[in-house]
């Protein structure tokens, strides 16, 4: 344990946030999501929610200030554009961990995600069991 680490980030997880450089992303996925085929680097949570693990991440991770949006979720297909509830979640936590900017989450569909979830640095799986519970964030940087 570290005092004011969030228990959720474990050492794993803790090497792969040090270890991204700016641009890069990380991917917090769902209990469905296709983690284990599509991960370059794969870190298990499956005892974590998918809000919860987006909320001890952006304690440490600054998100993207020089990219339209830093932050994506993926659509509901066929649904043009619109997201799932838990996104209204996703975007709570975002405005309160990161600041009201990146508040502006984009939707990308199903398959697009899907790629862009190739190219992460690294995929965390979580337990979360809602539908669409999977979010990309883009690694800024630390300004001192």
């Amino acid at each position: 344990m570290l005092i004011g680490i969030d228990p959720l980030l474990g050492p794993e997880l803790l090497a792969h946030l040090r270890a991204m450089g700016h641009g890069d992303e990380l991917v917090i996925a769902d209990a469905n999501f296709p983690a284990a085929s599509v991960a370059r680097r794969l870190v298990r949570a499956e005892g974590a929610a998918a809000p919860q693990m987006l909320a001890a991440v952006l304690a440490l991770l600054p998100l993207d200030t020089f990219v339209d949006c830093a932050v994506c979720v993926m659509e509901v297909v066929g649904s043009a554009g619109r997201c799932a509830p838990i996104v209204d979640e996703f975007r709570e936590i975002v405005a309160a961990r990161s600041g009201p900017t990146f508040a502006n989450i984009a939707a990308v569909e199903r398959f697009a995600f899907y790629e862009r979830a190739r190219q992460a640095y690294v995929v965390v799986a979580t337990g979360e069991r809602r539908a669409y519970g999977n979010i990309i964030l883009r690694k800024g940087i630390i300004v001192s």
